[in-house]
């Protein structure tokens, strides 16, 4: 989007990993991506905890696929991720979205209170995190699929949708 703010970006990302990590530490360190079209892939390779350089490097990627798959690759971690410090950077694992909306402040009304509503968050168990693994998120129906009233209703959806009007679809 095209806001940027402090508390939008702790709570929207997609984070195989996220933690104090120093990119910079070594030559050998490369944070890299690829797009193919079809898929977009983001690799930190031997990558290193700021001030904890003596832990071992990490490798690991996220693959963001065209069908809405993501997958968490996990080549090297070398210990235990409940055992890195969140105190100087947060660390967690998973998908977090939200959304920010721009309220007229009542107090001076020429200003904008921004009021963030996080709507869906996934989070990984860390201590489940190690090399060699991974972690797959398939993404489950939704009633943006169906163009109308009809298909939508004869889905097998395991939530309420309701109609838009204004769209001329399921929400």
């Amino acid at each position: 989007g095209d806001v940027i703010h402090r508390m939008l970006t702790a709570t929207q990302y997609i984070a195989p990993l996220m933690a104090n990590f120093n990119p910079s530490y070594s030559q050998n360190s490369t944070v890299q991506y690829l797009d193919n079209g079809t898929v977009f892939v983001v690799q930190w390779d031997k990558v290193y905890l700021q001030g904890k350089e003596d832990m071992g490097s990490f490798t690991f990627q996220a693959a963001l696929h065209s069908s809405g798959r993501i997958v968490f690759g996990y080549k090297e971690i070398p210990v235990p991720v409940l055992q890195i410090s969140a105190s100087q950077h947060p660390v967690k694992a998973g998908l977090s979205d939200a959304f920010m909306v721009l309220n007229p402040s009542p107090d001076v009304p020429e200003s904008r209170r921004r009021t963030i509503y996080e709507y869906h968050r996934v989070e990984l168990d860390t201590s489940r995190i190690s090399s060699l693994s991974a972690v797959e998120f398939t993404p489950l129906p939704t009633c943006l699929q169906h163009r109308s009233c009809e298909t939508c209703v004869g889905s097998e959806l395991t939530f309420n949708c309701s109609w838009c009007h204004v769209l001329q679809r399921y929400l």
